[in-house]
């Protein structure tokens, strides 16, 4: 039976409409909420205390030039998955570690060969400006021969890095989950509580005056 105009329909049947359309708005919500559960419906809204990145990352965005160009700034609240890796003592770390710390987190590995050309500027960047309000953690994701990664950086003698490491390569798909690892290198400025400012697929020359302007102005705002 086809319904007639709106105008047509009695009130109590347009009452009886609005209980049935809620109940099935209801049912909706809830099986979002059994497939994705709660905590899934709350970061597709966004973490609150996210904001202030993305105040910060539109503040930054005309820094995003030059060799820094392909950065891409935060556009809406994003908390990181806590990472979870090993350092060079094979002891257990995770982002959440970091916290109150600005940081330049990247996934690289030594099949990589845009990875390895990056490595020299990231041991410079964290020369430059590591220290309490800033660090680069470069998290090598090599599955097989953990010698390897090591040797390169001591063939390199990139020193001034922290050697952290995840031979599962799990921190590479928990970034993926989250939409900010579709390649090698990936890297992410993310701020103190753990939140994007900004993300880069692929390459950069982070020792230079662009990147390290950049760098310079997420930490004084």
């Amino acid at each position: 039976m086809t319904e007639t105009q709106p105008s047509s329909t009695p009130p109590r049947h347009a009452g009886r409409r609005t209980i049935i359309l809620a109940a099935i708005a209801v049912l909706v919500v809830a099986g979002a909420a059994g497939v994705y559960g709660i905590g899934g419906l709350q970061r597709n809204a966004g973490d609150p205390t996210c904001r202030p990145a993305v105040a910060l990352a539109q503040q930054l965005k005309p820094l995003a030039r030059g060799e820094v160009a392909a950065v891409t700034m935060a556009s809406a609240p994003l908390k990181l998955p806590d990472l979870v890796f090993q350092d060079g003592a094979g002891q257990p770390k995770k982002l959440s570690d970091f916290r109150g710390k600005t940081l330049l987190v990247n996934l690289w590995a030594t099949w990589c060969v845009p990875c390895r050309k990056e490595m020299p500027a990231l041991d410079n960047l964290q020369g430059k400006l590591g220290g309490k309000d800033f660090e680069v953690v470069a998290i090598n994701i090599d599955t097989r021969d953990p010698a390897k990664p090591k040797k390169f950086l001591d063939d390199e003698k990139l020193t001034r890095l922290s050697y952290f490491t995840d031979a599962s390569a799990r921190v590479f798909q928990d970034l993926k989950s989250v939409g900010r690892a579709l390649g090698m290198p990936t890297s992410v400025l993310v701020d103190g509580k753990g939140c994007e400012i900004a993300t880069i697929a692929g390459p950069a020359e982070w020792d230079s005056e662009d990147a390290l302007a950049l760098v310079r102005a997420s930490l004084t705002r």
